[in-house]
């Protein structure tokens, strides 16, 4: 698995977002993820979305993924904090 396998698993999953995947392991990697979709949700509602995103990669192809993600209004306010 590579991040930019993961950023399209993501992007994919969530059309409207987007999506920086670090980690050069192979093993573990940090996303950070800015979508509309997440408007309204809160926090494990919008972690449901990236995991369902991934499928059954998550403990398989995927070994450590940490993420945080954003809405468009909370990225401009926090730039990544």
């Amino acid at each position: 698995m590579n991040a930019s396998i993961i950023k399209q698993l993501i992007e994919s999953g969530l059309p409207d977002s987007d999506v920086v995947v670090e980690g050069d392991d192979g093993t573990h990697f940090n996303a950070y993820i800015v979508s509309e979709s997440f408007i309204g949700k809160n926090l494990l509602e919008q972690h449901k979305m990236v995991y369902k995103a991934l499928g059954d990669k998550i403990g398989k192809e995927i070994h450590a993924l940490s993420f945080k993600t954003f809405t468009p209004h909370e990225f401009k306010n926090n730039k990544l904090n």
